[in-house]
């Protein structure tokens, strides 16, 4: 069974870089593609990255193409995504997303705070 596990979230001041990690510590197997979601205070969750398991096609927000990337590890069931020149929109809760034997599956969500 898929299992999201999210890490790396935390504070970040305005510039700077913060890199999210999300592993599915289930090691299923059969997952199509793994990516991030982010929802700020008020606003709906939003699409940002998501990286197909085989492959590696990658597809980004067009609003973040430039400073957030997305890359994956195989061996590791895991898919991170590098977020660089940080901005104070950029301040959510970040959800890893799996989509297996067309099922979503959900993390729990790391925060990620940008202070300007």
């Amino acid at each position: 069974q898929v299992q999201l596990v999210e890490s790396g979230g935390g504070l970040a001041q305005a510039g700077g870089s913060l890199t999210l990690a999300c592993v599915d510590s289930g090691r299923t197997s059969g997952t199509y593609a793994m990516g991030w979601f982010r929802q700020a205070p008020g606003k709906e969750r939003e699409f940002v990255a998501r990286i197909t398991m085989s492959g590696g096609f990658a597809d980004t927000a067009d609003s973040l193409i430039g400073r957030f990337i997305i890359s994956r590890d195989n061996a590791k069931n895991t898919v991170f995504l590098q977020m660089n020149s940080l901005k104070p929109e950029d301040t959510a809760v970040y959800y890893c997303n799996a989509v297996n034997g067309g099922t979503a599956y959900w993390g729990q969500g790391t925060q990620v705070t940008v202070s300007s």
